[in-house]
């Protein structure tokens, strides 16, 4: 099942359920363009996962660390599907990162990897966007992680059953083919994650883990058009903003 929150022609949003062409919500049924699609969670917080493929910390030229490198985004970064995100001026480089997200499904703490999946909602597409400028430049990484518009998400949330143990993910910009893997390539599993995280901190219906990026981070542009597709969800598409610095 593929889980949806959109808003309804008459304004009011819903939490339905989708296919590719159509959203149901109770006994209305709706063609899939003539509503909005919203981010399909309201996280309290997005905790993301750096370096969780050992390619990617490879090109970052870093190891892959003894134990998950976590990070943090709040709510402001989170955009919506089909949105156009303006990201921040007068920077050298703002880089895509597609990431399969997890959203929980239940306020927890201390849960142990075995039981893990248990907690878990489903999974959704993540665009885990960095502004490499500054996050080369500071610790915490809130300037290069946390700005405005910097986790598109959606658009919908599949049920674990819909999504293979070794789903593709790929990203795309302007069509081209820039990142492509499987989320088996996981250097810590989602019950790892669940565990390590929940070990420190509490997480709340909504929230998202997001897991890490493959190689092929790049660039982005004024104008450029974004997809994230993962096997079993669908495809996260946003376009792109980059205005002139003053």
């Amino acid at each position: 099942m593929h889980l949806v929150r959109f808003r309804d022609p008459s304004g009011t949003i819903r939490q339905g359920t989708a296919t590719d062409d159509t959203v149901v919500f109770g006994d209305q049924e709706y063609a899939r363009d003539s509503v909005d699609i919203l981010p399909p969670c309201e996280p309290t917080k997005i905790i993301c996962v750096g370096r969780n493929y050992a390619d990617h910390a490879s090109e970052r030229d870093s190891d892959v660390p003894d134990r998950p490198l976590l990070f943090l985004k709040p709510p402001n970064a989170v955009a919506a599907p089909e949105s156009t995100v303006t990201l921040p001026a007068g920077k050298e480089r703002i880089d895509w990162e597609a990431e399969f997200a997890v959203v929980i499904d239940e306020q927890c703490r201390n849960v142990a990897a075995a039981d893990a999946l248990d907690v878990v909602r489903g999974y959704t597409c993540l665009n885990d966007i960095s502004n490499r400028d500054d996050q080369d430049r500071e610790q915490n990484w809130v300037r290069g992680k946390a700005f405005d518009n910097a986790a598109p998400l959606g658009p919908v949330i599949a049920t674990p059953d819909e999504v293979p143990d070794d789903a593709s993910i790929e990203l795309r910009v302007n069509g081209e083919t820039k990142q492509d893997a499987a989320v088996d390539q996981f250097y810590f599993s989602v019950s790892e994650l669940i565990a390590e995280i929940t070990e420190h901190m509490t997480l709340e219906p909504g929230d998202v883990i997001s897991t890490g990026t493959p190689a092929g981070v790049g660039a982005l542009s004024d104008g450029d058009h974004v997809e994230v597709e993962i096997e079993g969800i669908g495809t996260l598409e946003h376009g792109v903003v980059i205005p002139d610095s003053d």
